[in-house]
């Protein structure tokens, strides 16, 4: 029987503009009378993927917990000290940092305590990350990371509209780091994402359930691209929602009829979880 779902938050749980589908969080209300756990899991900071319950009964997400940074820190809902925290070598965030220079290219730096801090970012994506709490843009003049100032960073993205250009451009940075404690990851159609290495949202996903005595063969998760294919295949159940990209479709387990916008879960309810309690 399942007993914790941790599922991916932006093009999965949540709809374009990082809305919440009403039929979301009926499957929450649902999800909470049969005592299965949800807990979101983000490439965002934990203060930014809980602003996205405001409004939610809070009795819902009550004894759960929050998986963010891709896996690097797990908190309590509530609590915004971690149980666990990981960050990225700072001398490799730093030359991650001179390839976006050379190139211009769009970069984020995230740190522990929730900013997330972007230079050369297009309007484009200014319009994208549009009401994500934490945001903060860079003077463009910067040539070091000098603007994170004492915090250490937990992960660093780089951006293109491309898909194809940002995973040529991953590509290129695995190659420099090559034998180098760093992972990328994508995300978004758009983001590598530089995480250290053994970080995701799996390893993230092991970790609470051992911390919580569940067996992973009672744990699903759901997600709809690359950074949540690590997570999707180490759960008991992998789950894809209907706009899944075709990189993780053949690694899930389940793919749902119904996309982010709709509101997948209270499919994925009908489907998986109210069999197992009739």
């Amino acid at each position: 029987m399942y007993r914790l779902i941790a599922s991916d938050m932006d093009e999965t749980f949540l709809g374009a503009g990082h809305r919440l589908p009403e039929a979301n969080v009926h499957a929450l209300e649902r999800l909470h009378e049969l005592g299965v756990l949800f807990v979101p899991s983000s490439g965002r900071p934990y203060g930014s993927i809980v602003e996205s319950f405001n409004g939610v009964d809070p009795r819902l997400l009550e004894n759960t917990y929050v998986i963010s940074y891709n896996g690097g820190f797990i908190n309590r809902f509530g609590d915004e000290k971690p149980l666990i925290s990981t960050t990225l070598d700072r001398k490799i965030a730093e030359r991650i940092y001179d390839i976006a220079l050379e190139r211009h290219q769009c970069v984020h730096a995230y740190t522990p305590s929730g900013r997330i801090l972007i230079q050369f970012a297009p309007e484009f994506e200014r319009e994208h990350i549009r009401g994500i709490s934490g945001v903060e843009y860079v003077d463009d003049g910067w040539r070091d990371l000098g603007f994170v100032g004492d915090e250490a960073i937990v992960k660093m993205i780089l951006m293109d509209p491309d898909f194809d250009a940002v995973k040529r451009l991953g590509d290129e940075v695995m190659a420099e780091f090559a034998g180098e404690p760093l992972e990328v990851t994508y995300s978004s159609n758009r983001y590598a994402e530089c995480m250290p290495a053994g970080v995701n949202k799996g390893t993230g996903l092991a970790h609470l359930a051992e911390l919580l005595g569940i067996d992973m063969a009672e744990t699903i998760g759901v997600g709809d691209s690359a950074n949540d294919l690590a997570m999707i295949q180490m759960a008991g159940l992998g789950v894809g929602v209907a706009n899944s990209t075709d990189d993780i479709r053949p690694f899930c387990d389940l793919i749902l009829d119904t996309d982010c916008e709709a509101g997948a879960f209270e499919e994925l309810v009908s489907r998986v979880i109210e069999p197992e309690h009739r």
